[in-house]
């Protein structure tokens, strides 16, 4: 049984915990783009500790992903796994022996959950996404990229749930404050996902295992919750309803699959 929750999802932080369940659960977090003590916090309404964590998984290095990582790692004594790249742009700190290296491709097997890292096109020096299993339920997480590969579609195939980036709406973002040079890299083809082509993922993929479609990463000045629910809805022919919103300040509950 495998069960995870994002812990807040936006650009001012974001960090998913997955759970394998077994005697002994397994517990990863992947990103944890926030301060220690937020994350304390997080965790706690979680009904876990930071103690409770067995694996770091990180994307890539931008601060609301790499976060508290370093500091977590060494206070806590926890194994993390995060590309060379990513660990180059940090100015490759010293890790203290708990830093593995994650490859495109390369399965992570921490025991009672198997990760996969792949590549995405995203302005990071090596950022990876991942999808997890148990060995009978697969999530797939895909957040901070420009657009979806074929590589990266064949990775998300046959998910029986997903955390997915929209971020944006294109006219919106048009619309929008922000200066040219940041219109132009959010929307470019190595910067975030539109509600457009997030909807295109969603509708690509197979449904008759996806039990739950994650809204993730959603801009708060370009994009609005409902917005995204009915694209997502139309795009899975279900019920608006169904499909989750992650907000930046409290993730979403416990989710099942």
């Amino acid at each position: 049984m495998l069960r995870f929750k994002s812990l807040g999802s936006g650009s001012s932080g974001n960090a998913t915990l997955v759970e394998a369940a077994g005697l002994v659960p397994l517990r990863l977090l992947v990103d944890c783009g926030m301060g220690l003590k937020q994350l304390q916090g997080r965790l706690g309404q979680a009904g876990l500790r930071v103690e409770d964590i067995d694996a770091v998984f990180i994307t890539h290095e931008h601060g609301d992903h790499i976060g508290c990582a370093l500091a977590l790692a060494l206070r806590h004594r926890i194994p993390v796994w995060m590309s060379q790249g990513t660990h180059a742009a940090i100015g490759a700190p010293d890790f203290d022996g708990l830093l593995h290296r994650a490859r495109d491709g390369k399965v992570i097997d921490l025991g009672g959950l198997q990760l996969t890292p792949f590549t995405v096109p995203h302005d990071a020096r090596e950022p990876l996404q991942l999808s997890c299993t148990d060995g009978s339920a697969k999530l797939g997480i895909l957040t901070d990229l420009g657009h979806a590969t074929a590589h990266v579609m064949a990775h998300l195939k046959d998910c029986d749930a997903l955390l997915l980036e929209c971020n944006h709406d294109t006219d919106m973002l048009a619309r929008s404050a922000y200066p040219l040079f940041l219109k132009r890299r959010v929307g470019g083809d190595y910067g975030h996902l539109s509600n457009s082509a997030a909807a295109a993922i969603a509708g690509a993929l197979n449904h008759s295992r996806l039990k739950y479609l994650v809204a993730a990463h959603l801009s708060r000045q370009n994009n609005l919750p409902s917005m995204v629910q009915q694209l997502m809805a139309d795009a899975l022919s279900r019920d608006s309803d169904d499909i989750v919103v992650a907000t930046p300040d409290s993730g979403t509950c416990w989710l099942r699959v």
